[in-house]
């Protein structure tokens, strides 16, 4: 180990990040508190080490790594097909967005091309999985704030949404039915029915909530010019998504850079000015709306065909298939056994998650496991600007905020 690392002076787990300052005899002295890792208005296992002056925020900084679990190594010793159901477990509240993406950046060194009912449902799937997301977010941040009753409700739907995802995959939450290819099998006769239900009455329930937080004094006033984060800061610091979207920069990649025919779709992108967490929750309130349009309009617009691109070496064979062709049956056994060589390149695939922007980057060797994987994840980029938008303010704004920016700690840590 060469001197000058040896000089460097490591820092050990467990230290202050914040040094307390020297007692001076004032009582006018900082003091540094510890939010998290085990905290009630935590999104997941974060630490805040928050500097105040009385109530005042000096400085914050987080520290992560609670969650760590080395996903994007595992991935380098999984097949490309076994990496899905890993990919679940980043956003553990919008796997969908999680499964599309990393296939889209599959499928594109693969030169695939995927069946347009493969694609609209698809899109389909990621709006629903939106609103999921955007319903966990609403109910607990008004339950940071105060208002109980909200939690509730959101759940509520939230409940449907999942058990619509459990009828078509098996599965509630972690369903890895978006497949390298297409998705995993056909949807239930009712799918479409019981999808149709839900966008129907849904609608309501945002003019639901809407009542009890939009107008209530209490929400507002602690929402309003707190946590304001400018449109340059959020640029400087990587932020993307309706957080980006509320400091009013008009950047939507479902709409400037389209995929899987989200270019066939009509909706509006809500952008704010203010930049504090009043202006992010209304951001999210219009874009649920937006995709209960964009719902509809995939139920309406859902075109006929496969759900699989044609490429028996590299997608899955349907199982009344293997029952009945041995060609199938040995297809299925190698894919399995074996996996599928990737054409040797690299590549970076960016969506519109519910989160912001959330992008793969895959590199391949030419063999059947990548050589590398990254993941860009929406929530890690943001939780960089939790200082900016703090400092200042007092210390019960930092739940606020916390709430405000709609952190995962799954897709920080990885």
């Amino acid at each position: 180990m060469n001197s000058d690392r040896n000089s460097a002076t490591p820092i050990q787990i467990g230290t202050p990040i914040l040094e307390a300052p020297a007692a001076t005899g004032s009582q006018d002295q900082h003091m540094i508190l510890n939010m998290g890792p085990q905290h009630p208005a935590m999104h997941g296992v974060l630490r805040l080490v928050v500097e105040i002056d009385g109530e005042i925020v000096v400085r914050l900084q987080p520290e992560i790594g609670y969650l760590h679990t080395g996903i994007e190594k595992t991935c380098e010793a999984k097949f490309y097909h076994q990496i899905v159901p890993l990919t679940d477990r980043l956003d553990y509240l919008s796997p969908m967005a999680n499964n599309l993406c990393y296939c889209l950046a599959v499928e594109k060194l693969l030169g695939l091309e995927i069946p347009e009912k493969a694609q609209w449902l698809r899109v389909l799937l990621a709006e629903l999985t939106r609103l999921n997301s955007h319903l966990i977010w609403l109910g607990t941040h008004a339950m940071d704030i105060g208002a109980l009753t909200v939690f509730l409700y959101t759940f509520r739907e939230r409940e449907e949404i999942l058990r619509i995802f459990e009828g078509l995959s098996g599965q509630r939450m972690m369903t890895s039915y978006i497949r390298i290819g297409g998705l995993a099998m056909e949807p239930p006769l009712d799918f479409f029915d019981r999808v149709q239900g839900f966008i129907k009455t849904f609608p309501e329930k945002i003019d639901e909530y809407s009542n009890l937080l939009t107008g209530n004094p209490i929400f507002r006033n602690r929402l309003k010019g707190v946590g304001i984060l400018s449109a340059a800061d959020a640029v400087a610091l990587g932020v993307t998504g309706p957080n980006m979207r509320g400091s009013g920069v008009d950047f939507d990649l479902r709409r400037d850079m389209p995929y899987s025919g989200y270019e066939k779709f009509q909706f509006k992108v809500p952008i704010a000015t203010e930049g504090d967490c009043w202006a992010r929750y209304l951001i999210r309130l219009i874009e649920m709306r937006e995709s209960v349009k964009m719902i509809q309009q995939a139920l309406d617009g859902m075109p006929e065909g496969p759900i699989k691109a044609d490429a028996p070496k590299i997608v899955l064979p349907d199982r009344e298939k293997m029952k009945t062709q041995m060609e199938a049956l040995i297809h299925h056994f190698k894919i399995v056994t074996e996996g599928f060589a990737v054409p040797a390149g690299e590549v970076y695939q960016s969506i519109e998650s519910p989160r912001g922007q959330m992008g793969y980057y895959i590199v391949s060797d030419g063999t059947a496991k990548p050589y590398r994987v990254h993941f860009r994840n929406p929530s890690f980029a943001t939780l960089q600007a939790i200082e900016t938008m703090c400092k200042g303010r007092m210390l019960a704004d930092v739940i606020a905020v916390v709430g405000s920016i709609d952190i995962v700690l799954g897709e920080i840590d990885r």
